[in-house]
């Protein structure tokens, strides 16, 4: 019995590392669209999610499974219960990747606003943030949850310095607003990605430690 929980966690666990990297696949792909004004491949990216909501469906019901039929504790069931909140936050970052590549091909029906450099910059941060949250999950590293959110400090300076250089563009040119929001609608977006990448490192250290992060909340005495 206790061998064939731990095959049925592994496959969990395969799932979501699938599932995360088809959602940081797209996030990939909107931010380089966006870059390389490639429109198709924006196109792609608004109407491709079927994949990840059918792995969003699948994981849920293999975690209730193990819920209902092993009754696991301590650190096994904090994992069936991290691995569900990040099944949430995967499913999110992959709407989240649609709303970057549906306000990119908005942004390119206008002239260019700017060059595009803190955007990508943006893009690459929240897809390693997301890569790194998901293998510290795999390993239970500790480390590279608590370097998760780290990062995220790195993602909200470039979000506040897009919106201040933006604001300035608009001020002077009113023909830039519109094109100007959708980059800012876009930042927005891989924020809240990175915000994502954060949750799940917190379930991490939840789910080894014992310790509930969440609002800072590190101090609470670990729990059995």
């Amino acid at each position: 019995m206790e061998r064939h929980f731990q095959e049925e966690l592994q496959t969990l666990q395969e799932r979501l590392l699938e599932m995360g990297g088809l959602a940081e696949e797209r996030v990939r792909s909107a931010v380089a669209g966006l870059a390389g004004s490639d429109i198709p491949r924006l196109t792609t990216v608004s109407g491709g999610d079927e994949p990840i909501n059918e792995l969003h469906i699948e994981i849920d019901r293999r975690a209730f499974q193990l819920l209902a039929l092993h009754q696991p504790m301590a650190v096994d069931l904090r994992a069936i219960v991290a691995a569900l909140k990040i099944n949430t936050d995967l499913e999110r970052v992959g709407d989240l990747a649609v709303n970057v590549a549906e306000a990119a091909r908005r942004y390119l029906m206008h002239p260019p606003v700017k060059q595009l450099l803190d955007i990508p910059r943006m893009g690459d941060i929240a897809q390693a943030m997301l890569r790194d949250a998901l293998d510290a999950f795999v390993k239970r590293d500790l480390d590279l949850a608590q370097h998760v959110l780290d990062e995220d400090d790195s993602l909200d300076a470039l979000k506040s310095q897009i919106f201040r250089e933006l604001l300035a563009y608009m001020v002077r040119d009113q023909a830039t607003v519109e094109p100007a929001l959708d980059l800012i609608l876009i930042s927005r977006h891989l924020e809240r990605i990175g915000d994502h990448a954060t949750n799940i490192a917190e379930d991490v250290i939840f789910m080894v430690s014992a310790r509930d992060v969440r609002h800072h909340a590190d101090s609470l005495p670990p729990q059995a």
